[in-house]
């Protein structure tokens, strides 16, 4: 299973697959039996089954991954995954949040404001920091707020980028009251209306990224740069992705913002070898 795990990482072209594949040999193995966890959930999720069947198979999928937690799963990953919950002493209730955070792309395709997207933010991306920290292992305490506000920035950079796509399954993840604010209609999103009050309306949400950015910073003490260099690693390449986002004047309509496997891997190489071998 753990090399079927590490394939399935492989295999996504992830982020965290650059990232976290220059972990000891334990962590590595661990990081990518979540990853295939995480690739698992959201698959229940994300394809073209009635609502209905949605509900019911990732309710068997929360059943089997309690059972597995006393034992009493006959699935191989969910096993491999609850010896990791053992080995590294990872709170259980952020799996069970990360699965409402999966479960809320069932029941909602809008979001009236920000505070409802940040539940959101928090449940599919805050938990997965939160769960990676106790695997990287840190030493301060603060490193919880560093993995919480890191989640949030990368989430909403995975939403500026993903317009386009997430329209094709119907869904609108920028607020609908910002968009109210800046006359930028659920229309002209879906027809790719590309103007200045869309711009209007990016520049807002990369400046509220940014702050995610610049808090989650404040959060990393320099005793936990090492152990936690992976993290380090997703957030040099999501800041990077935000940046060209920024240099193509928010036209991620007609742009295919994104960047290569081999600008990952250097940027993981780099943050890997700078936490590792320079005192920084």
């Amino acid at each position: 299973m753990i090399s079927s795990a590490k394939e399935i990482s492989k295999k996504s072209k992830s982020s965290f697959y650059y990232a976290f594949n220059l972990l000891p040999k334990k962590k590595a193995e661990a990081m990518n039996i979540f990853y295939a966890f995480c690739r698992r959930t959201d698959d229940l999720v994300d394809n073209n089954n009635p609502k209905e069947k949605k509900i019911e198979n990732l309710e068997n999928w929360r059943n089997d991954f309690e059972k597995s937690l006393s034992g009493r799963s006959d699935n191989q990953l969910l096993q491999q995954l609850s010896e990791v919950i053992v080995n590294f002493r990872i709170p259980k209730e952020h799996f069970f949040e990360l699965i409402k955070g999966m479960e809320m792309d069932i029941y909602f395709s809008r979001y009236k404001n920000f505070e409802a997207l940040k539940v959101y933010c928090y449940r599919v991306a805050s938990t997965v920091g939160l769960i990676s920290i106790e695997i990287f292992g840190y030493k301060n305490d603060r490193t919880k707020d560093f993995a919480v506000n890191l989640g949030i920035a990368l989430q909403l950079t995975n939403i500026l980028r993903d317009i386009k796509k997430d329209l094709e399954h119907s869904r609108i993840y920028i607020p609908l009251d910002e968009m109210e604010y800046f006359k930028y209609s659920e229309n002209e999103l879906i027809e790719n209306i590309y103007n200045n009050n869309f711009i209007n309306l990016m520049k807002f949400q990369v400046s509220r990224i940014k702050k995610y950015f610049e808090l989650s910073d404040k959060y990393l003490t320099k005793d936990d740069k090492s152990n936690l260099f992976p993290a380090i690693a997703m957030r040099s390449i999501y800041f990077r992705l935000l940046q060209k986002i920024i240099k193509n004047n928010f036209n991620i309509f007609y742009n295919n913002i994104k960047l290569s496997s081999l600008e990952k891997f250097f940027v993981a190489l780099n943050i890997w070898f700078s936490n590792k071998f320079i005192n920084v």
